[in-house]
């Protein structure tokens, strides 16, 4: 039978060999490796991306790659999706791009082809404008495909630095990350991590023991509370999958698409014009009494709710986002019920983080400002606390967004200059009548400026009392920063959501242009 009195190949039969090729790949490499990753606890990529988007709304690309690697056995394994799966989707009907990890298929690892499929789904992302989560589940490079594997870690790296700033970036941990594979996640904007299932390290427990001598387990090293109290670099930790990636649909719910546009408006129903008395009854007059500044913040905000960044870490400070009459608005607050609301290193990096995420993303800036200073002691100096602190305040004074500060109680020293006051930018500075801003506390000062007089007196702790009386009187009541004009306004508590609100209903047209440079230098 020669070419032409072949049958002819109808469409049908291609749509039909078509579908067949696709389920094939959906479906993974088998069933066994599919109870194999539940019975790890794990879900697999496709049922996350389930979780994560709109029902119905993913389209996937590149579904048929495939590897091209030869040798160590590879040309016999070129599973479709190459450990990868790749695409688009909606989050409460707005785009969200994803690319998820397949541990079935070669542990996650990636090869170049891989890679190129991450590279392609990330430079969509980046045209399109819209934010791109990871679905991190891999073993790292694919060591049968050498230094192919690691070319394709340094693309992966090169577009994360080139999306910071322009579209958001969450990486959710679902699994292991290790080697240089952790660097993806650690230039991402937001990093959540599972207990018990997901571990990032650059080295692990094995090479750990070999150079040390140091035993420790994987979760030990680089488990999700690890990251999420003691080295910072997971924002949030959660006990299982569904409630990780639902909490990452909330925070895409408040963030924009991009840097081009303002975070999506939603009304909450909450009056801007809402009272707030007990606010005078949440903060105690004292200034060594203890508060939650949470308390505060969940009294301002749109029905009480915000979404807190890093709970766990540095608590000594507070970043959250929350809605103002319907408007995300990112907070900044002291934390008096850890370390007395101090700056150390870890708040500093922690809130000139936050600051710069909320900058980018053209999120105004509510600073609650009860701070005694920043800690003091020998590790702090030594461990950089001139330089940390530093970005804090290289954060406020290059953000351009609307900032707002408010001094609820005492300010004083260098920290209340870096908490956003009135002499680095801020838009406004509001007080309570309860505020005291000075170079430090009373008690202190008059043991400064006083020490002669009193060291000589005969009666010193009545003369210490005086001074202290002397001091506050005329240096700590709270206008003495409004008579100098560094202070816009001294409110009453009651009316501080109303204030905020309207002070940030005429700021939202603020546009302000940085001096023209290729970029500032900011201390790292």
């Amino acid at each position: 039978m020669t070419i032409s009195d072949a049958p002819p190949v109808r469409a049908l039969d291609r749509a039909a060999e078509l579908a067949a090729l696709k389920a094939h790949a959906i479906a993974g490499p088998d069933e066994r490796a599919t109870e194999r990753q539940h019975a790890r606890g794990k879900l697999t990529a496709r049922e996350r991306i389930g979780l994560l988007l709109d029902t119905g709304s993913f389209r996937e690309i590149e579904t048929l790659r495939r590897h091209r690697a030869t040798g160590f056995g590879l040309e016999t394994k070129k599973p479709y999706t190459d450990g990868v799966v790749t695409g688009w989707g909606t989050v409460e009907g707005r785009t969200v791009f994803v690319f998820a990890h397949d541990f079935r298929i070669f542990g996650g690892a990636l090869g170049e082809a891989h890679a190129e499929k991450i590279h392609k789904v990330m430079d969509m992302a980046l045209a399109a404008g819209a934010p791109l989560v990871s679905l991190n589940d891999g073993a790292g490079a694919r060591i049968q495909e050498g230094v192919s594997a690691l070319a394709g870690y340094g693309g992966i790296f090169q577009r994360n630095t080139k999306a910071s700033g322009v579209i958001p970036q969450i990486s959710v941990m679902l699994g292991p990350c290790a080697g240089g594979a952790a660097y993806s996640p650690a230039l991402t904007d937001f990093v959540f991590m599972v207990r018990e299932t997901s571990q990032m390290f650059i080295t692990g427990p094995d090479v750990v023991r070999a150079v040390t001598g140091e035993e420790i387990t994987h979760n030990g090293l680089g488990g999700a509370d690890v990251h999420a109290t003691v080295s910072g670099v997971a924002a949030f930790a959660y006990e299982d999958e569904p409630g990780c990636l639902e909490d990452v649909r909330h925070l895409l719910s408040l963030l924009p698409a991009n840097n081009r546009e303002m975070p999506p408006h939603q009304d909450t129903g909450d009056p801007a014009g809402r009272r707030t008395p007990a606010l005078a009854s949440l903060v105690p007059a004292s200034p060594q009494q203890a508060y939650d500044i949470r308390a505060v913040i969940e009294e301002i905000a749109d029905d009480g709710d915000h979404f807190e960044v890093q709970p766990a870490w540095a608590p000594n400070v507070v970043c959250t986002l929350a809605r103002m009459d319907g408007h995300v608005t990112g907070f900044v607050a002291n934390q008096p019920a850890a370390l007395a609301g101090v700056l150390d290193i870890h708040a500093s990096e922690k809130a000139a983080r936050f600051v710069q995420f909320c900058d980018a993303f053209n999120i105004p800036l509510v600073t609650l400002v009860d701070v005694p200073g920043f800690l003091p002691g020998v590790d702090q100096e030594h461990g950089g606390i001139i330089r940390h602190g530093a970005k804090l305040l290289y954060a406020y004074c290059n953000a351009t967004v609307p900032r707002i500060s408010l001094v609820l109680r005492k300010a004083y020293g260098g920290a209340y200059i870096v908490m956003d006051s009135r002499s680095i930018g801020a838009d406004l500075a509001l007080a309570w009548p309860t505020n005291e801003i000075a170079v430090m506390g009373a008690e202190g000062a008059a043991n400064v400026v006083f020490r002669r007089e009193i060291a000589a007196a005969a009666d010193p702790d009545a003369l210490r009392a005086q001074k202290i009386k002397e001091y506050t009187a005329e240096l700590m009541h709270p206008y003495y920063a409004a008579e100098r004009g560094l202070v816009d306004d001294v409110i009453d508590p009651a009316d501080t959501r109303s204030v905020l609100i309207d002070a940030l209903t005429m700021l939202r047209p603020k546009y302000a242009d940085l001096p023209s440079r290729k970029h500032g230098n900011p201390p790292v």
